[in-house]
This record gives structure tokens, sequence and C-alpha cells, in this order.
């Protein structure tokens, strides 16, 4: 089981930096980022952190392919990819939903996976090739060519998945491996990696060659209630993002969750936070003391198949900048990567 951080790089410069070099230094497999306008730029901080770390993979999970255009994601990836030695990745979405609302557009309209598999196909074509022509239902290109190339033979291209089953298969057939983002019970898995084994025996692959990653949000520290706490202060947030589908298959009634949304919706965050359960924050994140946390991926995660946990931090600083409270007794992020370290990594080996 690899362990990465998927951080929001939200936070100083120099912390966020300080933070991908530690998670270099502790044998981290990967920091991913989101690509999308709500933060600060994923590729221009990754490309700081290049000369300063030596063996972490650096990349986004995801870039919206709607929002950047695939051409433009492998230039960035290939550069990337120089600069840090041949450790640049890329997983590539349909976006965000709430981020697609507030430039207009209906995601329902946009084809999302058939868009997001045409875009595998270019940017795979372009990082291989250097140059592509194609007639695309979306992407068309007479020529185009780049000098931008990548280090490695073969830079990895995944794709970010939630609610299936077409675009799991759709993963294990086309892409390298899967970010299932937003999951944490065992049905979810189980459904997200027997689909991803469909697709992989389409294409003749073995899916245990996969990437198969868990993208949670996450909160770990000696105080139990305090870390859950944390995550019940971001749970909200994320979970606007999941599909009906996806709720249920975690074991939460969509009704039980509108009222949240709406209260999200309407900027009203304290509510947002009020409204989120106990009960809703155990079942839509991974929380608790370092047992707690390890006894859940053991059970839940770890024996459908998932090869890879991507932590979403939640620490007092992230919590503070998203919802103004004042959260104490969870480590900051530098604090949960140690705890990462010492007390979960040593278990999955």
């Amino acid at each position: 089981m690899k362990f990465s951080y998927a951080m929001l790089p939200d936070y100083p410069v120099a912390d966020s930096l300080a933070s991908i070099k530690l998670a270099d230094e502790l044998g981290f497999y990967a920091v991913y980022a989101a690509d999308e306008p709500w933060h600060k730029d994923l590729w221009l901080l990754f490309a700081a952190a290049a000369a300063n770390t030596s063996q972490i993979r650096l990349g986004p999970s995801v870039s919206a392919v709607t929002l950047r255009e695939p051409s433009l994601i492998a230039q960035a990836a290939a550069t990337l990819d120089e600069l840090t030695g041949g450790r640049a990745e890329v997983v590539l979405g349909s976006g965000n939903f709430g981020v697609l609302a507030q430039y207009k557009i209906d995601w329902a309209k946009t084809k999302p996976l058939t868009r997001v598999k045409e875009a595998v196909a270019v940017v795979r074509t372009l990082l291989d090739e250097g140059t592509i022509t194609r007639d695309g239902e979306f992407y068309s290109y007479d020529g185009l060519f780049t000098f931008a190339r990548p280090i490695q033979e073969h830079l990895p291209v995944k794709i970010g998945a939630m609610r299936g089953p077409k675009s799991f298969q759709a993963a294990g057939e086309l892409s390298d491996g899967v970010h299932h983002a937003l999951s944490y019970s065992r049905e979810a898995y189980e459904y997200a990696v027997e689909n991803l084994k469909i697709g992989a025996d389409r294409a003749g692959k073995d899916y245990r060659s996969l990437d198969i990653g868990a993208w949670v949000v996450f909160a770990v520290g000696p105080d139990s209630q305090a870390a859950k706490e944390a995550a019940r202060s971001m749970v909200g947030l994320y979970a606007s993002a999941m599909p009906a589908e996806q709720l249920e298959r975690n074991g939460v009634d969509p009704a039980d969750m509108a009222p949240i949304i709406q209260a999200i919706g309407n900027g009203d965050l304290a509510k947002a936070i009020e409204l989120t359960t106990p009960e809703i924050t155990e079942k839509l994140s991974i929380a608790g003391t370092p047992d707690e946390v390890r006894a859940k991926i053991e059970t839940d995660i770890a024996p459908t198949g998932v090869n890879h946990m991507i932590c979403a931090i939640t620490d007092p600083v992230l919590v503070k900048s998203f919802t103004g409270r004042d959260l104490e007794g969870v480590p900051d992020v530098d604090g949960q990567l140690r705890l990462i370290h010492d007390e979960l990594m040593p278990a999955f080996k």
C-alpha cells in the first residue's frame, strides 16, 4: 500500500513547499493537488518543489479537461517531468461540479465521460509521440507538436472517477489507474475495483498492476474526538460533490445530505457543519487516532484491492481558512504526515 498526500494549495507557498519536502523525506509516494481556480496553481507550486525533492512524485489529481485543454495538460506534465527528473504524473477528470457551475457550465451537458476518455487519448499521444493529428468530438488537431518531452518512458496518465460503473471501467481499460475520491466503505471500493477489473480485462491488463487510489478526507491525531471534529468541519464541503449513487454506496441517504448541501449553497458554512452529524462524519471521512485509522483501512479499504491511500489531510489551518473555526488538539499537516509515516506506513508494507 502506497501513501500519498493530497494537498489543498491554500497555505502560504513557503509552508506548502516545506510540507512537500517533508513528505519526500518521509517516503510518501506522491503529492497531488486539484487543478482548479479555487486554489493556488499546482503546476507553479510543484515546479518550485522539484529542486528541493528527490523521490516524491508530483501532479494533479485531478486536472479538469473541461477547463484545461488536454494538449496544455500534456505540455505542463512533460515540463514538470523534466524539472523533477521523471517524477510527474497526471490524473484527469471532468471537473468539480461546483467550479463548473461558477463558470456557468452545466456539467450534465458536457458529456463528461466521453470528454475524459478523449482527453486521455490526447494526453497519452502527445506524451508518447510529441505530435498529434486528430478529428475528435471535443478535441481536434492538425499536426500539433510540442518540444515539451517527458523524461519517463511512460508518464502515468490516470482517471479520477466517482460515479461509475463506466468511469471505473474506462480507467481500467484506457489509463494507468483510478483515483476514486470520497468513498469510505467496503461496498464502495468493491464496486470500484470490480468495474476497474472489467475495463482492465477488456484491454488485456492485470488490474492489480494499475494504481488503485482511495482519495479520502483524512485527519489523524492522538485525540480521537479532535481529529473527527476537524473532519466534520470539511465533510459537507467535499460531500456536496458526491453523486447520490456514491452516497448510497457509503451508507448515507442523499436526503440526509440535502440540507447540508443547501446550507453550503447559501454560504452558511456554520449551519452546514452543525447539520453534519457525527454519524455522517464517520461514514464520509477517515479520522481518529492512528489505531482507529489503521483499523478502518485494514477492514474496509485494503481488502478490496486498493493499493494506494491518498490522504486529503485536514488540519486546523485549513479548517480556519475554509470555515473560520478554531480547532485545538489536532496536529498540523506536518504533524499528520509524521504520524502517517510512523504509525500507518509500517502496518501496510
